[in-house]
């Protein structure tokens, strides 16, 4: 939850505390090219107190003793609907994301009342 509340309302600090300091963001590009992000420029670009306008939920957990995948849905309405993978290791007492990879399609558009 320190990734979904942290990114939604503006926390950089709850998001360093969620993924361990040197992770990476993988997603493929519209050119169908791998594009891999440094986590700490993700975090930089959460603006403290600012919030966005997304609601996201955790789709499922799985995990075996210190190891754990995670899948998770973020609504941009009007924008688009990211899925996120996450791959979590918990070392020193907590839940760590280790790594990233992301997905997303358009929002659905209404229809046009006629």
């Amino acid at each position: 939850m320190d990734y979904i509340e942290g990114t939604a309302n503006g926390e950089p600090d709850r998001l360093r505390r969620a993924f361990h300091p040197d992770f990476k963001l993988y997603t493929i590009t519209e050119s169908d090219s791998l594009r891999i992000r440094s986590g700490e420029k993700y975090i930089s670009d959460i603006k403290p107190g600012e919030k966005a306008n997304r609601i996201g939920r955790i789709i499922s957990i799985d995990y075996e003793k210190d190891a754990a995948m995670a899948k998770a849905e973020i609504v941009i309405p009007g924008w688009r609907i990211f899925t996120d993978y996450f791959l979590l290791l918990r070392y020193e007492g907590s839940w760590k994301i280790v790594q990233k990879s992301y997905t997303w399609r358009a929002y659905p558009k209404a229809e046009e009342k006629k």
